[in-house]
C-alpha cells in the first residue's frame, strides 16, 4: 500500500498577524479529520514557518515525541528543565516530552525560519523528559527513537541518486525539497507518502532532493 498524501492538501494554520505560517499533514488543534488521526506512531507532521521575531511562547507537552528538522534559519529552543538551545539547517532535535514539559520555539534571528516538526506516540507513558540536538546528522543513517519504537534516516541526494526504502510495517516518506519518483508515484517538495507492507521500493531524485524518511514497526503505541 502506497498512499500519496499531497502538500496543498496540507491544513493550513498558524497566525499569520504574529509570522506564523503552519502546515499540518494530520488532525491537529481546530482541525479535525477522524480519517487522518495517525500514521502509525506519527500524529504530526508540521511544515513551520517563522518570521524573525516570531515563536511560539511557552506551552506544555506529555507524552509525545517531538523531533525537529531545521531547514532554513535558526530555531531557539528553551524548556523547562533549564535547556537552551539553537538548532540550525543539518541538525536534529529530539523533545521526549515524557511525564510533562514546558518549551518555548523561536526565531530570534534576523532571517525566516523553516522547519518540519514530527510528533510520535511513545510505546508507553510517563518517565524522565529528555532533549538533545544531532549536529550535522549523517545521510541515511537512522536514528533511533526507542521509545516510540521508530527511526528516522534524513536522505540528501543529488539529481539521479537513488536510495532504498526501508522494508519495515510502516514507513512515512516526507519530501523537504527538491523532487523524487517513488515506484510510480511522483513528489514533489512537501508531499508525502505512507507506505505500509511494501519490500524493494526506491527514492530516485528527478533533481536534488532531501527527504525524511520514517521506519516503524507494527507495536502498539500508547494512546
Amino acid at each position: 500500500m502506497i498512499q500519496v498524501r499531497r502538500g496543498e492538501e496540507r491544513y493550513r494554520g498558524g497566525d499569520a498577524d504574529a509570522g506564523i505560517e503552519s502546515r499540518h499533514a494530520f488532525s491537529f488543534g481546530p482541525h479535525f479529520d477522524p480519517d487522518n488521526l495517525r500514521f502509525g506512531a506519527l500524529v504530526a507532521c508540521n511544515e513551520e514557518r517563522l518570521a524573525p521575531g516570531a515563536g511560539f511562547d511557552e506551552h506544555p507537552h506529555r507524552d509525545t515525541e517531538i523531533v525537529t528538522w531545521v531547514v532554513e534559519g535558526e530555531l531557539t529552543h528553551r524548556d523547562s528543565t533549564g535547556r537552551a538551545t539553537t538548532v540550525r539547517p543539518g541538525d536534529l532535535a529530539r523533545l521526549s516530552s515524557a511525564g510533562g514539559v514546558r518549551h518555548v520555539e523561536r526565531n530570534d534571528g534576523t532571517a525566516p525560519l523553516r522547519f518540519v516538526q514530527m510528533w510520535l506516540t511513545p510505546l508507553a507513558p510517563g518517565g524522565e523528559p529528555e532533549y538533545e540536538v544531532v549536529r550535522e546528522i549523517a545521510d541515511g543513517v537512522p536514528h533511533r527513537l526507542p521509545r516510540a519504537g521508530a527511526a528516522l534516516r534524513v536522505c540528501r541526494l543529488g539529481a539521479g541518486g537513488r536510495t532504498a526504502v526501508p522494508d519495515a510495517a510502516r514507513v512515512y516518506v516526507h519530501v523537504v525539497r527538491g523532487e523524487v519518483r517513488l515506484g510510480a508515484e511522483h513528489l514533489v517538495a512537501g508531499d508525502a507518502a505512507r507506505i505500509g507492507e511494501e519490500r524493494g521500493l526506491e527514492l530516485v531524485a528527478s533533481e536534488g532532493a532531501e527527504c525524511l524518511v520514517w521506519e516503524m514497526g507494527t507495536e502498539p503505541v500508547y494512546g
